[in-house]
């Protein structure tokens, strides 16, 4: 069968070559449309291009080596395609956007939160403490809030984050008594 005067085998090699193209552009230049999906909240481009490119090729593939007629291979094809990147969505593209964020986190979420001394923090000096969460690790340097001397593995409570440095004080548990 033919499409504008061109075999459909040489239609869906060309798109397959021209998604293909595009998809890699997108990798390098992602973040210029990533302002103006951010208005259509339900297009997003690597499924728009992951399907053109699965149903290009799964068309291609079959105008090739089956005898099926042109309408059955390009329905098949469309269902495969549509198959294929709801499973890539949903497994890959939705965890790793959900992961992204909850990763990331902002020196003023440190307030408040309890620390180790992993280098000793003189009086009027710099030293470090490393704060654990479920994420993961943060080490940050530090300085003393109350201006003393706090050494090497006691715990800290930061007060305040000032220019990217902790500033943080003895923390001392309540004792409670039943």
């Amino acid at each position: 069968m033919e499409l504008f005067g061109m075999p459909l085998e040489t239609m869906y090699l060309y798109g397959l070559v021209v998604s293909g193209a595009v998809t890699i552009l997108y990798l390098f230049f992602g973040d210029v449309l990533e302002g103006i999906t951010e208005a259509i909240p339900f297009v997003n481009p690597t499924l728009i291009f992951s399907f053109v490119t699965i149903f290009s090729a799964g068309g291609y593939l079959g105008e090739t080596f089956t005898k099926l007629q042109s309408v059955l291979i390009a329905g098949a094809s469309a269902i495969i395609a549509l198959i294929l990147v709801t499973l890539l969505n949903v497994f890959v593209l939705i965890p790793l956007s959900n992961a992204e964020e909850s990763l990331v986190y902002k020196e003023s979420d440190l307030r408040g939160r309890i620390g180790t001394v992993i280098t000793g923090i003189p009086v009027d000096g710099y030293g470090e403490v490393l704060i654990e969460n479920i994420s993961g690790r943060i080490s940050k340097p530090a300085a003393s809030f109350t201006k003393s001397e706090i050494p090497y593995g006691k715990k800290v409570l930061v007060i305040d984050v000032e220019n990217g440095v902790l500033q943080v004080k003895l923390y001392e548990e309540l004792e409670t008594y039943i």
